[in-house]
């Protein structure tokens, strides 16, 4: 996810603002439409490991960072529909250029978020490796 998310945030967002007016509604419909099938099933099964990880942590981990994990991901969540549906939905009936500035603007959290889990994950698969 953290991947995906900095190929939107750098790429994918910005470039809806050369999007024509004529065609944009369209086009943002159909980007949320697939988009939804690309991120949807993995975000529904990061949010069931966390969990699973949250309640059973991988033995000699300890429950912290699992819990932190968690944590991070809820925030995600919330970030997601506190700010990335919202401005998605004004998008949709035309671009805006202040939703979209707020998309890409707020969509940092996420970034930022996803980026931390990553490192996250990457220092609990250590952490059991290494007993």
């Amino acid at each position: 996810m953290a991947g995906l998310i900095w190929f939107v945030q750098v790429v994918h967002y910005p470039l809806k603002a050369l999007v024509g007016p004529a065609q944009f509604s369209a086009y943002h419909e159909a980007h949320k439409a697939r988009t939804a099938w690309v991120v949807g099933p993995p975000m529904l099964i990061e949010a069931a490991s966390a969990l699973w990880l949250a309640i059973d942590p991988p033995a000699g981990t300890g429950r912290l960072l699992p819990i932190a994990g968690l944590a991070l991901l809820a925030l995600i969540w919330i970030a997601t529909v506190r700010f990335s549906i919202r401005h998605h939905n004004t998008l949709s009936r035309g671009f805006d250029s202040s939703a979209h500035h707020l998309l890409v603007r707020t969509n940092w959290i996420r970034t930022a978020l996803w980026t931390i889990r990553s490192f996250l994950a990457l220092f609990l698969l250590y952490s059991i490796s290494g007993s």
